[in-house]
């Protein structure tokens, strides 16, 4: 669908946000600085954001909101029962060079609003496709029935939320030791059990 006039100068400077906040952090940077990088005069972003912090935050929002949808995509595509959950995962650490705010509040460079990330819309839709996704599953009977989907579906995304965390603050290694085995935790969290065999008399 085109946009309007204002909704492209919108965009343009909440890009240009993204970019800046991300590469110089939300201290040294100032809404003329983002006004000048998106091509319009000083004044024009407060025509459509109140205040720098406000700016910022809309800027946070977009750009988690794109590295989540990376995520987001697998979960729903992905139909393997046995691949969807580290395919997300996969798909969040390999796009995160691509949102360079997402991955410095990850990267713990703006602490006063790092909490802030669990509570992001994006991370929300995230938690309920994950819990969408564990229903449809138990109903098809591919995951246990005695689990709650949305306490898992939340228990996995803040564990994906600390894997990404330090595969940003340690480095990629950290995904190439461990990522297989929150895989395997989450398989086996939601695997149904099986009866034991019985012994023959």
């Amino acid at each position: 669908m085109a946009q309007g006039k204002g909704e492209q100068t919108r965009q343009a400077i909440l890009t240009a946000a993204v970019h800046r906040f991300g590469r110089d952090g939300y201290r040294a940077t100032s809404v003329a600085d983002i006004a000048r990088d998106a091509g319009v005069s000083g004044t024009a972003a407060y025509a459509y954001f109140p205040d720098k912090e406000a700016l910022f935050f809309a800027a946070v929002d977009d750009d988690a909101a794109g590295l989540i949808h990376r995520g987001l995509d697998q979960v729903v595509a992905e139909a393997d029962i046995a691949e969807w959950r580290e395919s997300a995962l996969f798909a969040l650490v390999g796009a995160m060079a691509d949102f360079p705010l997402a991955e410095r509040l990850l990267a713990g460079l703006e602490p006063e609003v790092t909490a802030r990330v669990l509570d992001l819309p994006a991370v929300a839709e995230l938690r309920k496709a994950f819990a969408d996704r564990i229903d449809s599953d138990q109903l098809a009977g591919r995951v246990r029935p005695d689990i709650d989907p949305a306490t898992m579906a939340s228990g996995m995304v803040s564990i994906l939320l600390s894997l990404l965390m330090s595969v940003v603050q340690l480095g990629a290694d950290t995904i190439t030791s461990h990522g297989a085995d929150v895989a395997a935790v989450f398989e086996a969290a939601l695997t149904p059990t099986r009866e034991p065999a019985r012994r023959a008399s």
